[in-house]
């Protein structure tokens, strides 16, 4: 049997925490039975390789990026607008129209943060009861909970608090390079897709061209750090854009995040491109 209850924080935010109990225990490291029962570990699918500049121990990642979104979450939008030249909210809508949202499904947005996404949905017509919003950051989530009225939920993708079959469509917006494990993420969407459900995962990748790689070097790596410094008065806005930068620039390849979709179980896998940097991942549940 499975239960739901939802709570309220301390801080008086209404973030919603997802309990439940499921015989199907979701383990942390991905198994599978060979002939006499034996378990076979799979090694983690990590999505771009160590960064010491920024965390002195692997162990260390996890509470270093949920720390660095905490402590920009009130700048994010501003920073998220940088980024892309003002042009995020319209592409957002585009990917997600294109991707099949429609305002009839229930969705669920992976990673959050300060709802961007979510709101591109609302935007495309579905109400605010049919979204959900999932992320490690209370930061992040208490910045989105000021914006809109969906539903949040304090998690991580890789071990969503959700029963299996819950939704018709998960968005993850340009978080996929922060998460463990590509392979637990894709295996946890998978599980709560209901069957024909959709998945979209936005990301922006390392440019191919020389040229357009030194160009955004210069831009997300230099100038913007530290723009975004002077403008905030915050240190770690400026470490946030040089992270952000260091996570595109040593990202696995667009065909091991294909490949890791279609060994989680997903059909139609396919990339679709937008300009040298962005890219959608689109998948279906069969």
């Amino acid at each position: 049997m499975e239960e739901w209850a939802t709570s309220h924080t301390d801080s008086g935010v209404d973030i919603a925490r997802a309990q439940w109990r499921n015989r199907r225990h979701i383990a942390m490291i991905s198994m599978e039975q060979r002939p006499g029962g034996l378990p076979v570990t799979e090694a983690p699918l990590r999505p771009h390789k160590d960064l010491p500049d920024f965390y002195a121990r692997r162990e260390g990642r996890t509470e270093f990026v949920t720390r660095l979104f905490d402590g920009t979450a009130r700048y994010y939008d501003r920073i998220s607008a940088a980024l892309s030249f003002g042009t995020c909210r319209v592409y957002r809508k585009m990917a997600l129209r294109r991707a099949g949202l429609e305002p009839k499904m229930r969705m669920l947005d992976v990673a959050t943060g300060t709802g961007l996404v979510a709101q591109a949905a609302l935007d495309l017509g579905l109400s605010p009861d049919r979204v959900t919003g999932v992320d490690p950051s209370r930061g992040m989530l208490e910045e989105n909970r000021k914006a809109r009225s969906i539903q949040l939920v304090q998690g991580r993708g890789e071990s969503l608090p959700f029963p299996d079959s819950s939704f018709d469509f998960v968005s993850m917006g340009y978080a996929l390079r922060h998460v463990e494990d590509l392979g637990m993420l894709f295996r946890e969407l998978h599980r709560v897709l209901k069957p024909g459900g959709r998945v979209l995962v936005l990301e922006i990748v390392r440019p191919e061209s020389r040229l357009v790689f030194a160009i955004a070097k210069f831009y997300l790596n230099r100038l913007l750090p530290a723009v975004a410094r002077l403008v905030t008065g915050n240190r770690e806005a400026g470490q946030l854009l040089k992270f952000y930068w260091a996570t595109i620039a040593e990202c696995v390849p667009p065909q091991s995040i294909l490949s890791a979709l279609a060994g989680s179980g997903f059909a139609q896998v396919e990339r679709r491109k937008m300009g040298s940097v962005l890219s959608d991942y689109f998948a279906l549940k069969d």
